[in-house]
This record gives structure tokens, sequence and C-alpha cells, in this order.
């Protein structure tokens, strides 16, 4: 048979993926914010002027990997991210207002706005932990459960990390300056729950490219800053 080349296979169009050069760029942005801020508050003389940032720090990371999302549908993403910051915002309230989910604590003034005594940015905050978490589990072959106690580990152990550092620079403060276990239990069962329902939705995180950059940079700025606190 004589060779034609209307029988030979075009080669196939690439896989579109985000441009290499955008996902360094927002790697490189966020590795400044917190080496910075990690500099700044635990060596600065004035620790106050790096902490009014954190706000600001929080929405920049939520922006950055959020519009990394190239890959969970429209509409399911954005009823999930509402419906996390409404629910964690929600149940922060409760526990601020009655101490009964999380134990007896107050917040402090450097999240930002407050309504009913609590940071509207703490929801935005959920978010990022269970999108985080979630999509670390599902990149492994995991059954469904499985990958949602994995992730609320992950979500428990960061704020493991996190907690002595809030303590320590006044974001917020617990009832006779203990944090108490009953905190990561509420937290463990909280996150389980919204990993479930990450779940049964179709985001998929797993397949966001920052994922992994940001829950490690966060993961080292808490950790380190708490071996300097001590």
């Amino acid at each position: 048979m004589a060779y034609s080349e209307s029988t030979t296979s075009a080669p196939a169009p690439p896989t579109k993926r985000p441009s290499t050069k955008r996902l360094r760029v927002a790697q490189g942005i966020l590795l400044l914010f917190h080496v910075t801020g990690f500099v700044g508050l635990a060596f600065s003389q004035d620790p106050d002027f790096y902490l009014q940032f954190v706000p600001l720090n929080l929405l920049l990371t939520a922006a950055l990997l959020l519009a990394h999302d190239r890959h969970s549908p429209a509409p399911m993403f954005g009823w999930f991210c509402l419906s996390i910051m409404v629910m964690g915002f929600g149940i922060e309230v409760a526990g601020v207002r009655t101490g009964v989910i999380f134990g007896s604590y107050t917040y402090g003034n450097v999240l930002g706005i407050r309504v009913f005594d609590t940071p509207l940015i703490i929801g935005l905050n959920w978010l990022l932990m269970t999108y985080l978490a979630g999509g670390l589990a599902q990149r492994l072959p995991l059954p469904g459960l499985v990958r949602a106690i994995l992730a609320a580990v992950l979500m428990v152990g960061m704020d493991v990390c996190i907690e002595p550092v809030a303590v320590h620079y006044g974001w917020w403060k617990w009832a006779f300056d203990v944090i108490p276990l009953q905190n990561f239990k509420a937290w463990l069962a909280v996150s389980f729950i919204f990993q479930l329902y990450y779940n049964s939705s179709h985001v998929a995180a797993g397949r966001n490219p920052l994922v992994p950059f940001v829950y490690l940079v966060q993961l080292l700025f808490f950790f380190g800053l708490g071996l300097l606190i001590r």
C-alpha cells in the first residue's frame, strides 16, 4: 500500500494547562508576602505594623488560589465557596456567643471588621482550609470517606500550628489563656462535615496546581512562627 499523507494521524492537541509563567508569578507573590510577614512578625521591633496586613494576606491568598481553579464547574464552584464561607462564619458566631462548640474564646481586632463579635473574614479562612485540604486528599486514589477523614485531619493539623501564633499575636483569646482540647475535637468534627460536602460537590481542587504550594507555605509559616515565639 502506497504511503499517503491522508492516512497519517495528526498529533493530538496539547492539554490545556495553566500557564507555567502565571503559576510561578502567583507562587512568587505568595512566597514574598509570607516571608515578609514571617520576618516582620518574628524579628521586627513593631510587629503591629505587619499584623495590619493579615486580612490582606488572606484575601490575596484566596484570590490567587481560587483563580487557578480551572476544572470546577462555575455554578457549583460559586455555590460551594459561598456556602462554606457562610457556614464557617455561622459556626464561629455560635462558637463565640455560646462557648459550647470550640470552647470559650473572643476575637481581637487583627482580623478586621467584626459582625456578632466575629470577623467577617473568618468565613474565608474556613473556605481556604476546606479547599486546600480537600484538594490535597483528592489527589490520592482513596475512597470518599477515607479522603474526607484525611482532609479533616489535614485541617486540624494546620489549626494546631495556627493556634499558638494566633493567640500570641492577639487574633483571638482563649479563656484562662489555655487552648482547650475541645477546640481540636470540634475542628475535626466540623472539618469532616465540610469535607463530606466537598466530596459530594464537583469541585476539583485536586487539579489546582497551586494547592500543594499554598498548604505547604502556610504550614511552614505558622509552624516556624510557633517555634520562635515559644
